[in-house]
């Protein structure tokens, strides 16, 4: 008795940790983009920290203009958390911002300075 007893709370416990594991890869990789510069924003890439490139431009034809947000999911299928941001704004500058965690960062800002 004391054996199927055990058995069953072992098999519980391994049930709730498939359960509690099964979030962390299903986590939100939404995050708003914010501009609050002084150019637009016209490319704009998320890469996943172990590619060595960076992925296609996530803005399209779109921009993101001074003083406006934009929601974009970062989810690459891979259920990585850590991603490298890549901005170029219309004045040809660019910006990269290394390991950002989007499975807890909901918003990112781009100031100046």
């Amino acid at each position: 008795m004391l054996k199927k007893l055990t058995i069953s709370i072992v098999m519980a416990a391994l049930a709730l940790i498939g359960l509690t594991a099964a979030p962390a890869n299903a986590q939100d990789r939404h995050v708003e983009v914010i501009n609050e510069t002084q150019h637009a924003i016209v490319q704009f890439f998320a890469s996943n920290v172990d590619r060595g490139t960076w992925e296609e431009d996530i803005l399209g034809e779109d921009v993101l203009p001074v003083g406006q947000s934009v929601n974009i999911n970062i989810d690459d299928g891979s259920g990585a958390c850590l991603y490298d941001f890549k901005a170029v704004f219309e004045d040809g500058e660019e910006l990269v911002r290394t390991g950002i965690d989007v499975c807890t960062t909901t918003t990112y800002t781009y100031t100046e300075g």
